[in-house]
């Protein structure tokens, strides 16, 4: 395999030429660079990546930890990311964890061994204690509300589902349950505590059994529906954290004679266009303009954060 030195013996200047080339430095003449471009293509140079990440010390690549790639809400934080990866000509390397730690800690590993630039965690199930052990190896952000030795983009989800509640009770319902993916995340427990909040200000009972985790999907909405039906005392209202759960449950609810919203008042999250095609009543997340915010929050130098605002869009399902 040819070498620079074989480069620069063809194109008839200094090693040192040829390394500027490479490197794409701006002080070199224009006929020394035709040459050594014309020599590399003559004796099959091609070019060391990894070397020329080392002399530079930047890799060009920033890392993204997110769970799933096909679902709805990190496709969409995905999009934004990439969109803005595109306009400041980086690469993305995609770590799909399926939240498990081991999966994170490679990504983690690959920042230490300077492989990333930075790494951005779209959600996680590593303690905080163990990312922070990584911080001086690189830029690390979130995607949830953390405190001020790092950069995060968040959605303050306790206000959210304080709204979501309040604007249930408002309409009339009085018995409310909630569908999430998972209950040990960050987001979900500040989920969990506006909800005990609410019950505790509203002197409401708190039951175990309208609490519905494992929902990720359509699929997981007619998994709902059936565990509804197997309760004695059922809600007449769920906040379920994902449109595509919500358009689910619809349809088993349909299937089974439920009415919505006069039998069960149904709120999504994401405002995604399924939600849109169903009319479903639902909060509308910007996660294209998280997915930005997250990347140029990774290429400063600065520590920041940012809260993203949801809105309420209220359709026919409440």
């Amino acid at each position: 395999m040819a070498n620079i030195r074989d480069v620069a013996k063809k194109a008839g200047v200094s090693v040192t030429t040829v390394s500027r080339v490479i490197n794409e430095h701006p002080y070199v003449k224009q006929e020394k660079r035709l040459a050594v471009l014309m020599a590399m293509e003559e004796v099959g140079y091609v070019k060391n990546i990894n070397a020329v990440h080392l002399s530079k010390g930047t890799t060009g690549m920033i890392g993204i930890v997110l769970p799933f790639i096909d679902h709805p809400y990190f496709a969409s934080l995905l999009n934004g990311l990439a969109h803005e990866a595109r306009v400041h000509q980086k690469k993305l390397v995609l770590f799909q964890t399926d939240y498990e730690i081991d999966h994170e800690l490679e990504a983690l590993e690959l920042l230490r061994q300077k492989q990333l630039d930075g790494l951005i965690f779209c959600s996680r199930q590593c303690n905080w204690s163990v990312i922070e052990a990584y911080q001086s190896y690189g830029t690390i952000v979130m995607c949830e509300k953390m405190d001020e030795r790092i950069s995060y983009t968040f959605v303050d989800h306790y206000r959210i589902f304080q709204e979501a509640l309040g604007y249930l009770k408002k309409k009339g319902y009085e018995r409310i349950g909630y569908c999430i993916g998972r209950r040990s995340g960050s987001n979900s427990l500040a989920r969990e505590t506006a909800y005990r909040d609410f019950l505790v200000e509203k002197g409401q009972p708190f039951r175990e059994e309208w609490i519905f985790d494992g929902c990720y999907d359509l699929e997981d909405g007619d998994s709902v529906v059936q565990q509804l039906q197997d309760l004695e005392k059922k809600p007449d209202a769920l906040l379920v954290t994902s449109d595509h759960v919500a358009a689910g449950i619809m349809s088993a609810a349909g299937k089974r004679g439920i009415r919505i919203p006069e039998d069960l008042a149904v709120i999504g999250f994401d405002n995604h266009p399924i939600a849109r095609m169903l009319s479903i009543t639902t909060f509308d997340l910007p996660l294209e303009e998280m997915g930005r915010n997250l990347f140029r929050q990774v290429l400063s130098s600065d520590v920041s954060s940012t809260e993203i605002s949801a809105t309420l869009v209220e359709r026919k399902t409440v």
